[in-house]
């Protein structure tokens, strides 16, 4: 049996991970299950948000400005894309806005490989986080520490957003009567560009967040795509909370695979989704409709 040290370090990873996958997984499920659109293009937002906090630190030395305005830009360029092209798509067919995002995605990958080169980058961890903070029976890095603080504050600002406040009333309303919403004065159409902004924007913070933690490169994103839908699916289609309960179920499951052998750690993630779907079409919090 591993050690009880191993096991507890796996599960903060875990959390950490978690954290990350239920805010790139929450962005993915408001734009999916507000606006139906099928965004393809979520990693390659992650990859540029990755990059724009990597610069912004570098030039300004300051990591809150980096996470802030790197999460900001990202959110500005993902809002110029959907009033440029993905608003023409909502009324498509699922086909199409498909082969949209992904082609937006796979310019916005190659764009930045070929400004920035297919090398890896590095943003340093700032010195408020550094080194290591004693947790029960295991020394763990501070900022990992961090970036959970960070995941949890976003996902709770998000709740707030989407379910206490009167801009979400509006929003949920735009996407249950949309004839309703324009006959009362507002415009559809801004609502859709808000939304879309939101879900650019939670996983801009989460690009920025991981840019000291895993290496930046054009495909950095990839992956943690394949693993947002994964987390949608588990949680439900169109179901925040869903989001967020898959995303810390991914989390334990790649970290704790991992302990026997990393090479299977996605192998189990599927192998869950196929199940709790065999069980539960809808997923874990899905509601009707949605999937």
């Amino acid at each position: 049996m591993p050690p009880t040290a191993l096991i507890v370090s796996q599960v903060f990873h875990g959390l950490v991970l978690g954290g990350m996958l239920a805010l790139v997984g929450a962005g993915l499920t408001v734009i999916l299950g507000t606006l139906g659109l099928v965004n393809f293009a979520h990693g390659a937002f992650f990859t540029l948000a990755a990059y724009a906090g990597w610069l912004i630190y570098d030039r300004t030395g300051s990591y809150a400005i980096a996470l802030v305005a790197g999460a900001l830009l990202t959110c500005a360029i993902g809002l110029a894309i959907e009033r440029a092209l993905i608003s023409r798509f909502y009324a498509r067919p699922h086909e199409d806005q498909i082969l949209l995002t992904f082609g937006l995605g796979i310019v916005i990958v190659e764009a930045l490989r070929w400004k920035f080169g297919g090398v890896g980058q590095t943003m340093p961890v700032p010195d408020l986080l550094a080194g290591a903070t004693q947790v029960g029976p295991v020394v763990y890095p501070t900022y990992r520490l961090g970036v959970f603080a960070i995941a949890a504050a976003a996902l709770l600002g998000c709740y707030l957003l989407l379910y206490h406040s009167r801009l979400g009333l509006v929003v949920r309303a735009a996407i249950e009567d949309t004839v309703m919403v324009r006959i009362l004065g507002l415009r559809a159409s801004l609502i859709r560009s808000m939304v879309f902004g939101l879900g650019v924007l939670v996983v801009g913070v989460a690009g920025v967040a991981l840019g000291p933690i895993v290496s930046i490169h054009p495909d950095v994103g990839a992956r943690l795509m394949v693993q947002s839908f994964v987390v949608v699916v588990i949680g439900g289609l169109g179901s925040f909370p869903g989001a967020i309960l898959g995303g810390f179920i991914a989390g334990q499951i790649q970290t704790l695979t991992s302990i026997v052998d990393p090479a299977y750690s996605d192998l189990m993630l599927f192998l869950v989704m196929v199940v709790i779907l065999a069980v539960r079409p809808r997923g874990l919090l899905g509601v009707e409709g949605r999937s």
